[in-house]
C-alpha cells in the first residue's frame, strides 16, 4: 500500500479516532488517505489553532492528541504549539509534510527545517528518509509521546516518500533500547521518605501537573489522607487533589493563596509530586523554603535537584511511585498528635488572610465574582480551559477543581490564544462534557478563527469573555511597578463579540449585570452549538494576592 495509508493504519492501531489540520501541497498525499481512511478530520483554520486543539483533546483525554500540517508557513506554525506542549508534558504527536527528498536543501517552495527549527522544544523527532521507516515511527511516536515524562513528538514526512508504495505489516511491539524510563521508583528511596514524612512536624505536599498527567489525583489523595498532611497544587496540579477540602490549602505559586505559600515558607518537609519547582512557584529561589528538607518524587530526573536540591530523590510514575509510599508511611509507628501545632498555624493564616475581593456596590461584574458565577452555573462540573493573563488567574483561584483533567490552560510558556483551540479539543475528546472556555479580550482574537472550526464542525463550545478593555495581566504589572506607565495595553477598540458570534454563525449574548450573570450563562451553556458570552468586568481589578517577580513567598503584597 502507500506509505501514507500505511500511516492511517498505524494511527488507527494506536486507537486515534481524531486528527486536526489544514491541508497543503506537501501533504496532499496524507489528506487523500483521509479522504476514506476512517479517522475523522477536523479542519481548522490555522495550524497554531490545531495544534492547540490536539493539546486539549490529550489534556482533557489523557490520549494522544495528532495535529497534521504542510510544510514551510504550515509546519512552522506549529511551533508555538511544540514548545507550549514540551512545556506542560502533554502527549503529542505532530506530522508535517515535507518537499520532495529531491528539493531538500535548495530552498524549494515551501521548504524549512522543520526537524532543526524544532529540536530544542521537542522530546522526540524523526525526519523520514525511507518509507519503509513510515510504520514503526508512527509507533516510536507514540510510545514516546505518551510514556515517561510525556511531550511532543514531530515526524516529518517527504511528500514523495509518503507516496511511495510499501510492503505494510502491523507493528506488534516498539523496543527502544536507548529509551527505558524509570517508572517503578527505588524501593529503599522510598522507604526513607515515608520515614521523613513520619517524623515531620510541619510537611507540606506539593503537587503538579505530573499527577495529572499520571492519571495519579487517587493515588494522591489516598497519600494526603493517610494523615492529615496539608497539600497543595500549582496551576497545572489543579483537580489532583479535590479542593476545597479540609487538608487542601489552595493554589500556591505566583497568584496562590497566602496559606499555600506560608506554609511551603515555614515547612521542614515538602513533599514535591510531579513538580518541578519552576520560578511562579519558588519565587527568589535562594529564599525558598529555608528551613526545608525535600522529596522530589517525578518519572523525568533531569528535573530532580535541577532547582532545589532534592535530600529524597525518588524517580518514577507517580501513579507507581505514592501507592508504595503510601503502604510504607502506614506500615510506620507515627504519632498522630505531632501535626496539632502545625494546623493551628495553617488555620491562623486561612482565618487571617482568605481569598477575598471587594465586590460591587451596584450591578457592576468583578472578575472574580464572572468566576463565582461560572462556579455556580456549572455545578463544578465542567471542563474549564482558559487563555492568559488575570483572568486565568482568577479562574485558577476561584473555580475549585474536584477532579483532574477539568482545567486546562497553558503554564509553562504562558501562551495566549490557546482558550478557544483547547477547548475544541476538548469538546471533541469529551462530546458529553460541558466544556468552557474563559478567554481574556486581549487573547481570545489570537485564535478567534476556530470558531468557524467548531460552528461547522458542530462543537459546541462556551466562550465566555473576561471583558475588561485590557492587556490585563501587563497592565496591572504597569501599575504595580512601572509608575502607571501604560503602554500597549490599552485595547481601545475590541470587536463587537455578540455580531462577531453571529458572523461566524454561532450565538452571541453579552452580560452587564451580576444580578443576571449565572441565568446568562445558564442560557449560554443549555444554547446547542458554539456561544459567545461578553461579560464585562471592572476595568483595572488587579489579581491578588501576588508574590513580587524575584521576591520570596513571605513578601505577598495584596
Amino acid at each position: 500500500m502507500r506509505a501514507v495509508d500505511a500511516i492511517l493504519e498505524c494511527l488507527k492501531a494506536e486507537g486515534v479516532d481524531t486528527v486536526f489540520g489544514i491541508p497543503g501541497g506537501a501533504n496532499l498525499p496524507t489528506y487523500d488517505a483521509l479522504y476514506d481512511g476512517g479517522i475523522r478530520h477536523v479542519l481548522c483554520r490555522h495550524e497554531q489553532g490545531a495544534g492547540h486543539a490536539a493539546e486539549g483533546y490529550a489534556r482533557a483525554s489523557g490520549r494522544v492528541g495528532v495535529a497534521l500540517a504542510t510544510s514551510g508557513p504550515g509546519a512552522t506554525n506549529l511551533v508555538t504549539t511544540i514548545a507550549d506542549a514540551v512545556m506542560d508534558s502533554v502527549p503529542t504527536v505532530f506530522i508535517t509534510g515535507q518537499v520532495r527528498t529531491d528539493l531538500l536543501g535548495t530552498d524549494g517552495f515551501q521548504e524549512a527545517d522543520v526537524s532543526g527549527i524544532t529540536m530544542p522544544i521537542v522530546k522526540h523527532s524523526i525526519m523520514i528518509q525511507d518509507p519503509r521507516e513510515i510504520p514503526m515511527a508512527i509507533h516510536q511516536a507514540f510510545h514516546i509521546a505518551r510514556t515517561g515524562r510525556p511531550g511532543p513528538v514531530l515526524i516529518d514526512v517527504p511528500q514523495d516518500l509518503s507516496r511511495a508504495e510499501i510492503n505494510y505489516e502491523p507493528v506488534d511491539e516498539v523496543n527502544l533500547p536507548g529509551y527505558q524510563p524509570t517508572v517503578e521508583g527505588n524501593a529503599k528511596q522510598i522507604r526513607l521518605a515515608a520515614k521523613a514524612m513520619a517524623n515531620a512536624r510541619r510537611p507540606v505536599i506539593y503537587a503538579g501537573g505530573g499527577v495529572i498527567n499520571a492519571d495519579a489525583a487517587a493515588e494522591l489523595t489516598e497519600l494526603c489522607r493517610s494523615d492529615r498532611f496539608p497539600v497543595t497544587c500549582t496551576l497545572m496540579g489543579l483537580g489532583g487533589y479535590p479542593a476545597p477540602d479540609d487538608q487542601w490549602l489552595g493554589m500556591l505559586g505566583m497568584h496562590g493563596t497566602r496559606t499555600a505559600n506560608y506554609a511551603m515558607d515555614e515547612a521542614d518537609l515538602i513533599v514535591a509530586v510531579g513538580a518541578r519547582f519552576d520560578d511562579r512557584i519558588t519565587g527568589k529561589l535562594s529564599e525558598f523554603a529555608p528551613r526545608a528538607k525535600f522529596i522530589h518524587i517525578d518519572v523525568d530526573p533531569a528535573e530532580i535537584s535541577k532547582n532545589v536540591p532534592a535530600h529524597i530523590p525518588i524517580v518514577g510514575d507517580a501513579k507507581k511511585v505514592l501507592p508504595k509510599l503510601t503502604r510504607e508511611y502506614r506500615a510506620l509507628e507515627t504519632d498522630a498528635s505531632r501535626l496539632e501545632g502545625w494546623w493551628q498555624r495553617i488555620h491562623q493564616w486561612q482565618d487571617k488572610h482568605p481569598l477575598r475581593y471587594d465586590d460591587s456596590e451596584d450591578s457592576e461584574i468583578k472578575p472574580q465574582y464572572m468566576i463565582q458565577a461560572l462556579y455556580e452555573a456549572t455545578n463544578g462540573d465542567a471542563i474549564i480551559t482558559s487563555d492568559v493573563g488575570q483572568h486565568q488567574m482568577w479562574a485558577a483561584q476561584w473555580y475549585h477543581f474536584n477532579k483532574p483533567r477539568h482545567w486546562i490552560n497553558s503554564g509553562g510558556l504562558g501562551t495566549m490564544g490557546v482558550g478557544l483551540p483547547f477547548a475544541m479539543g476538548a469538546q471533541v475528546a469529551c462530546p458529553d462534557k460541558t466544556v468552557v472556555a474563559v478567554a481574556g479580550d486581549g487573547s481570545l482574537q489570537m485564535n478567534i478563527q476556530e470558531m468557524t472550526t467548531c460552528v461547522l464542525d458542530e462543537i459546541p463550545v462556551k466562550v465566555f469573555v473576561m471583558n475588561n478593555g485590557y492587556l490585563g495581566m501587563v497592565r496591572q504589572w504597569q501599575e504595580l511597578f512601572w509608575d502607571k506607565r501604560y503602554s500597549g495595553v490599552d485595547m481601545k477598540m475590541t470587536p463587537d463579540w455578540v455580531k462577531l458570534a453571529e458572523a461566524y454563525g454561532a450565538k452571541g449574548m453579552r452580560a452587564t449585570d451580576k444580578g443576571t450573570l449565572v441565568d446568562q450563562m445558564r442560557e449560554a451553556i443549555e444554547t446547542p452549538g458554539p456561544v459567545i458570552l461578553d461579560v464585562h468586568v471592572t476595568k483595572e481589578e488587579n489579581c491578588y494576592p501576588m508574590i513580587p517577580a524575584g521576591q520570596p513567598a513571605r513578601e505577598m503584597v495584596g
